[in-house]
């Protein structure tokens, strides 16, 4: 692969990352639950307030890089540590997003609905350019594929079974935080474990020649 088109990935891969930061934001804005894999950093924003959703997404992110080395250990490889600096950026990227969407009034429960079906959308996009990209993985999906090639399962089903774990971890996090209430973990997280694999299809079966024309040339 030449030099040009390592950095279109990469270039893509940021791009990617706002986008899926941004529908982090949006859904997160219908405080009607994110995504299966934000639903723990989600819940830790809503307790320890003093750090912004960004910066628990940060957080959560670089335990899951962790696990990836205590997980892989000698396999593990060095450039995978690109997570980290990009693990920053989407928290930034999320906290930009939060400010952004923080401007649409969102006091009906249907309008944040809306806002969480945006978000889904928007998520599955940002997601689908980041598989076009085909560069470094998120660490939650690097997390499953360490999971998966060690214990030799499919990583769909190991992908399944890596956000119902971390919805129940949310459920358990906001019972103990907020007097066995749930809080941060609601119906938009159900959708979101539903819709943004379709989204992520839908998307990437559109654009996946027209950019791998654009990032090859």
């Amino acid at each position: 692969m030449r030099k040009t088109e390592i950095a279109k990935r990469y270039v893509l891969l940021i791009i990617s990352l706002f986008f899926a930061a941004l529908g982090v934001a949006f859904a997160k804005h219908g405080e009607l639950g994110v995504s299966p894999i934000s639903s723990v950093a989600n819940v830790m924003s809503c307790k320890f307030s003093s750090l912004s959703l960004g910066t628990w997404l940060i957080i959560w992110n670089c335990v899951l890089i962790a696990g990836q080395i205590f997980i892989l250990r000698k396999k593990f490889r060095l450039i995978q540590l690109l997570q980290i600096p990009l693990s920053f950026l989407f928290g930034a990227f999320t906290d930009l997003g939060m400010w952004i969407v923080s401007f649409i009034p969102a006091d009906s429960y249907p309008v944040r609905m809306i806002m969480v079906v945006s978000g889904i959308v928007v998520l599955g996009f940002g997601i689908s350019l980041s598989v076009i990209a085909n560069v470094i993985m998120n660490s939650g999906e690097a997390f499953v594929k360490a999971v998966s090639d060690t214990i030799h399962k499919e990583f769909g089903n190991v992908k399944i079974a890596f956000d119902v774990l971390c919805v129940v971890i949310s459920l358990v996090l906001s019972l103990i935080f907020f007097d066995f209430t749930v809080v941060g973990t609601r119906e938009g997280t159900i959708l979101s474990a539903l819709l943004t694999g379709v989204v992520v299809k839908i998307f990437s079966s559109k654009l996946q020649k027209p950019l791998e024309s654009i990032l090859c040339c």
